[in-house]
């Protein structure tokens, strides 16, 4: 399968244009501030003299590529926008999140998946093995139960309420087991703070909860808009399988994730409980 690898990947040290890397930089610095800059925040902030960020200004201004707002503030123009509309047709969620499955069983050997919500319940739409497969009856198409799978919390945590709570009551209106915890039974009054909890560390862990002796870390890969894409899950043994905040592969798991966050997004996005 072939991948798309960017110049700068490809040859940090390849000679290029410095103005138009400095009108970049100029755009980047416009784009990522919390209000329109003027000339001088953005000639400080660049190291620039006033005189030559003008001159930039002027070329992008010109090309559309920022508008100026108050005579004094610059933001970005429609040819930006342009831009950024283009990019984000030209991006696939689930080509992204399979390339990063891909790598992920790469660097950990470990067993991994990629699931999307089928609006019952997580549906597995990628499954990679380790190098010594572990012995569970879940394979690709696959639906998993909304409440006892570790991606099932996570997308059930970011329902709308009202689905949320159809969901939650089918489930203890119908099951003849509670769903469990860390080996303890969860009730339906301790659901919800559970689930708060899960929309707030961005991440659902089971230890041997569910399947004997396996270890299931699970986190969201998000979109633009802020709605989930897929989720990632690492699977792996107890004895040799550390998902505990801060282990070796929980800090895999979540980069694995936020890059492909930041893929879609163009960057990580910030506040509403993700890290």
């Amino acid at each position: 399968m072939k991948t798309v690898t960017s110049m700068a990947e490809e040859s940090p040290k390849r000679q290029g244009i410095g103005s138009l890397e400095i009108g970049l930089r100029i755009l980047n610095y416009i784009s990522a501030a919390p209000k329109p800059p003027t000339l001088k925040e953005l000639s400080g902030a660049l190291d620039l003299s006033p005189s030559r960020a003008h001159k930039y200004l002027v070329s992008l201004l010109r090309e559309g590529y920022i508008n100026q707002v108050n005579h004094t503030q610059y933001t970005l123009g429609n040819s930006s926008l342009t831009l950024g509309i283009s990019a984000l047709r030209r991006i696939n969620p689930i080509q992204l999140s399979y390339e990063a499955v891909d790598r992920l069983n790469e660097e950990t050997d470990k067993t991994v998946s990629v699931t999307v919500w089928n609006g019952n319940g997580p549906l597995i739409i990628k499954w990679l093995d380790s190098s010594q497969p572990i012995p569970v009856n879940v394979r690709l198409g696959a639906e998993l139960s909304p409440l006892n799978s570790a991606s099932g919390r996570i997308y059930l945590a970011h329902l709308p309420a009202k689905r949320r709570n159809e969901l939650v009551d089918q489930y203890y209106k119908n099951s003849r087991s509670l769903p469990r915890q860390r080996g303890k039974a969860v009730t339906r009054e301790e659901l919800q703070p559970h689930l708060n909890a899960i929309k707030r560390d961005n991440y659902c862990a089971f230890f041997s909860d569910y399947l004997p002796e396996i270890n299931v870390l699970s986190r969201p890969v998000f979109d633009i808009n802020g709605g989930i894409v897929t989720v990632i899950t690492l699977l792996g043994l107890e004895r040799d399988t550390d998902i505990s905040e801060g282990s070796f592969l929980f800090e895999q798991v979540r980069e694995c994730t936020d890059r492909v966050t930041r893929q879609i997004c163009g960057q990580q996005r910030q506040g509403n409980g993700r890290d």
